[in-house]
């Protein structure tokens, strides 16, 4: 459940409640940049815990000044662990393509710290990556962060089935610049990714598919920008093709 700086994080936990009523397991993301105090924190890890949710997804956010005190979404993790938080699971952000703001070795270290701090806390958490087009670049990423000592399990970000300018225009406002270059510099490949319905994850997934486990993906984050059906359609088709695979 997506935290955006146009609406609030009130919103944001407003519509979590509904999903949550109606038997659903949304995860609210917690944008930091979005967090007004420590009070206000509080407040929003209370309200979880009112509704029954016991896992949040952790992002800096979009916000382009801090709302609060809080800067960076390792400054609220360190804080939620101080206090009475209910959670089990905290999920937190990782980048293969880069930020545009951030260096490598910047976003390496805040990844790592972020692990050692829900490893003290006891709280078992995943790091789902920015959306990225480029199969190699996310296996190289992927393959120097394990080997200098990232153990959290990782769920991929991939497009889901999206009209092709919707996501190229959204993935630009994302900051998966590097992505976009890639693509359009391999034209071949741009159109390949592309079938008539929208984006094909398949064309991302089928060239990692020998790497996804001994680096320890273990999901996936599906961005569908609000194109839901396609994307549904196609999850569908490739749960019931493993099934087949597997007992034939």
């Amino acid at each position: 459940m997506t935290a955006s700086p146009a609406k609030t994080l009130e919103d944001t936990w407003a519509l979590s409640r509904e999903l949550f009523d109606l038997g659903l397991r949304p995860v609210p993301h917690l944008a930091a940049r979005m967090v007004t105090s420590k009070k206000h924190l509080q407040t929003l890890l209370a309200q979880l815990q009112e509704f029954g949710a016991s896992e949040l997804f952790l992002v800096g956010g979009d916000a382009p000044e801090p709302f609060g005190p809080f800067t960076d979404s390792l400054q609220v993790l360190e804080t939620i662990l101080e206090l009475e938080h209910g959670l089990e699971h905290i999920g937190v952000t990782a980048y293969p393509d880069g930020h545009a703001f951030i260096s490598a070795g910047t976003l390496s270290e805040s990844l790592r710290r972020k692990q050692e701090l829900l490893v003290a806390g006891k709280v078992s958490g995943h790091a789902a990556t920015q959306m990225c087009f480029d199969p190699e670049a996310i296996r190289v990423w992927l393959t120097d962060e394990r080997n200098t000592g990232l153990t959290l399990p990782v769920h991929l970000g991939i497009p889901g089935v999206v009209e092709r300018t919707k996501l190229l225009t959204v993935g630009a406002r994302l900051g998966v610049g590097a992505s976009l270059r890639f693509l359009k510099k391999n034209r071949s490949t741009l159109a390949r990714m592309f079938a008539p319905g929208g984006y094909d994850p398949n064309k991302l997934l089928i060239p990692l598919a020998s790497d996804l486990k001994p680096l320890k993906v273990e999901g996936l984050h599906i961005f569908t920008f609000n194109q839901v059906e396609n994307t549904v359609e196609w999850r569908q088709k490739a749960v019931e093709g493993l099934r087949t695979e597997r007992h034939p």
